[in-house]
């Protein structure tokens, strides 16, 4: 095939945008760790004028010729996966106007700056004038999506994260969660009983244990950093990875979860296809499956006594020894079940009925059914249906949480709990293959798990569509019996041959 085929300049546009794509991650990076409030201003602009720049790449009018050209040619598998992957971005980059993008873009920067204060102040009534553009501009661009894709609004955001998934099927899934998880959360909560202290560590000593858990775990500081913002995440890419943390003086296992969790992130992005970095098909195949990665790391593998036994002598050689720090205790404290206001510090067994919650809500403001005004009421209404808390007039601690709705991302909070159900019925294939997974996490020995995944999930990017990547890895496509079995084994007091049938 001749370099100017018109697959070929494809290829090339995308580089450009993947490269593009990369300035913008760092700069997003930058603004939540180390960027000065009063930068907000400019750094918007910039940011808006990179996604400028990389929509009207996307939405070039010649694309579309050369995407019905290559068609016509003689591809192989990853070469038509790509293309598949270029038609879809087309498709949707060419469904929203510029001026909703950018204006979009520009007020998310601005409400989540307001929301870094906002929160912390427990300052609804400030939050809510920016917030109420998010959430105009985030409706006009679902709208215009939804058309072109013959969708609902919010299922069109849905797409973005989650390619194939569409809100009837959450809820179905969601739905069944609700059916048997509150119980088992009220059994489990029963059985709790009480913790070791573990008392303050200072963050310093916290910063050295996070570092070193990081590289524990593979995390590889020469094409990465680990710093710290209000809301932990990844970005960046393959060979220049941003993680982020954040620490409490009376919370430290806060600070390694949130490592040990974006390590996972980050192994998925490291892991990803080096010959296909710079294309479509080289990408993360969704949200779900990313997350499924973090998951997969801190819920699966971090919460067995196994790791535990493999932390103990690392806070103990950090911090001093505690009663706290022995394995039984740190096991005790990592799967204790107590229901509780902040979604990222849950127990998992509760982390689910928190999604489900922000789901419905966000459906509902998205399709129009209630208005910006009135998230606190339906946040309200939702914990104390499916957590049974009292969440009312704490913003703070209640729909002010999470930054994903201050940045438009609407459509993202589902793709968690998707995440944990594969990354449970991907484990379930893992322990067919590799054995007893245990004994692995008590050596220290995770090169086995790592080249599994390496082998199943990450060198495979975008080459299959979600359910085909399952099936590839496990032999079925999504099972949400290995997330109940494996919850209940944990949880329910059930050994391994006990679980209940699906």
């Amino acid at each position: 095939m001749p370099s100017t085929s018109p697959y070929h300049e494809l290829a090339r546009r995308h580089a450009r945008l993947h490269r593009i794509g990369h300035a913008s991650a760092i700069l997003a990076w930058d603004r939540a760790t180390l960027m000065p409030p009063g930068g907000v201003g400019a750094r918007a602009a910039a940011e808006a004028e990179l996604q400028l720049l990389a929509r009207e790449l996307r939405t070039d009018p010649a694309i579309g010729a050369l995407l019905d050209a290559a068609a016509q040619e003689s591809l192989g598998e990853w070469e038509t996966a790509n293309l598949r992957e270029m038609r879809r971005d087309w498709i949707e980059a060419n469904a929203v106007p510029a001026e909703i993008v950018t204006r979009r873009t520009m007020a998310s920067a601005k409400c989540e700056l307001g929301w870094r204060r906002q929160r912390f102040d427990n300052d609804w009534a400030g939050y809510l004038p920016a917030w109420r553009e998010v959430v105009a501009l985030s409706r006009a661009e679902a709208r215009q999506l939804g058309g072109t894709l013959g969708c609902s609004p919010y299922d069109a955001l849905l797409q973005r994260f989650e390619p194939g998934i569409d809100s009837a099927q959450v809820s179905a899934i969601f739905d069944g969660l609700t059916t048997w998880l509150p119980t088992l959360i009220a059994e489990a909560r029963g059985r709790s009983g009480a913790l070791v202290p573990l008392g303050k560590v200072d963050i310093e000593t916290q910063r050295r244990i996070a570092r070193s858990l990081a590289t524990r775990l593979g995390f590889d500081f020469q094409h990465g950093r680990l710093d710290e913002s209000t809301h932990p995440f990844t970005g960046g890419v393959a060979d220049d990875i941003r993680i982020t943390t954040r620490f409490r003086e009376d919370a430290l296992l806060q600070g390694i979860n949130s490592t040990i969790h974006e390590t996972g992130h980050a192994h998925y992005v490291a892991g990803l296809p080096a010959a296909w970095r710079e294309q479509p098909v080289g990408g993360a195949r969704s949200f779900g499956v990313h997350e499924s990665q973090s998951l997969g790391l801190e819920m699966q593998l971090a919460r067995t006594p196994a790791f535990c036994a493999l932390l103990s002598p690392m806070l103990i050689e950090a911090a001093g020894p505690r009663a706290a720090f022995e394995p039984t205790a740190l096991y005790a404290r990592m799967t204790r079940v107590e229901p509780g206001l902040i979604r990222v510090h849950a127990d998992e067994a509760s982390y689910p009925l928190h999604v489900v919650a922000r789901f419905r809500i966000e459906r509902a403001l998205i399709e129009g059914e209630i208005e910006a005004d009135d998230v606190p009421a339906m946040w309200d209404e939702q914990m104390a249906e499916l957590l049974g808390l009292d969440t009312r007039g704490n913003y703070r601690d209640g729909c002010l949480q999470d930054v994903h709705w201050s940045r438009g991302a609407f459509g993202y909070f589902p793709s968690y709990t998707l995440g944990a159900i594969y990354a449970a019925q991907l484990f379930a294939a893992m322990r067919a293959a590799l054995g007893d997974l245990d004994a692995l996490v008590a050596d220290g020995d995770f090169a086995p798990i790592f080249g599994w995944l390496a082998t199943q999930v990450w060198s495979q990017g975008c080459r299959f569509e979600t359910p085909e990547l399952l099936r590839h890895a496990t032999g079925s496509a999504l099972d949400a019996g290995p997330y109940r079995a494996h919850l209940t084994v944990r949880y329910g007091g059930l050994t391994a041959d006990a679980t209940p049938s699906r």
